[in-house]
């Protein structure tokens, strides 16, 4: 290799060094920049859940063992096509056990009031239909059911307000509590 050639290949490597360094250190830095914004996201999940968890909490009285969380005069209002989240509570006034919860519809004038079938309007509870919660004695924990009107269905949204229960069971099978909402499709 004459030394034009060996000089120029040198430079080639110092320049592919340069640029490997550089890209790794882009890459780094742009890691840390995703992480820090996912874990502030993440903060402010739970900083929500927790309030949210607090304000549960406030709604109990001594003789109350369901409540349910609804932040307007008392009525879930779900914007046909986006979903909406009703957090509740049960608080264990009795031995720790696992206490099983579901939420049904509880209105034979759904078809009068909405235009859509007993079973439709079920449908629109589309996740925390069930489940468990395990809960210690003393203690209250608080479950989240997740509605869904699809869009288009309620044709009527003036007159459309469906009653729903949320019942909750011992471990044994017999009733604890229930609490009643209302669903408003808007």
């Amino acid at each position: 290799m004459t030394r034009k050639n060996k000089q120029a290949a040198m430079e080639l490597s110092i320049g592919t060094i340069v640029i490997v360094v550089l890209a790794m250190s882009m890459l780094i830095l742009g890691l840390i920049l995703i992480k820090n914004i996912f874990s502030g996201v993440s903060y402010n999940v739970d900083e929500v859940n927790n309030k949210v968890k607090d304000q549960i909490g406030k709604m109990f009285t001594d003789e109350t063992k369901v409540v349910t969380y609804l932040q307007s005069d008392g009525i879930a209002k779900v914007t046909q096509g986006d979903d909406y989240g009703l957090a509740f509570g049960v608080r264990n006034n009795i031995q720790t056990q696992d206490f099983k919860w579901e939420v049904k519809l509880d209105d034979a004038d759904v078809t009068q009031h909405c235009g859509v079938t007993a079973a439709q309007a079920q449908a629109w509870v589309i996740t925390g239909r069930t489940g468990t919660l395990p809960i210690s004695s003393g203690q209250f924990e608080a479950g989240l059911a997740r509605f869904l009107i699809p869009e288009g269905q309620v044709k009527d949204i003036s007159t459309c307000i469906v009653r729903f229960r949320l019942d909750v069971k011992k471990q044994d099978g017999t009733n604890y509590g229930i609490s009643l909402f209302d669903v408003k499709a808007k």
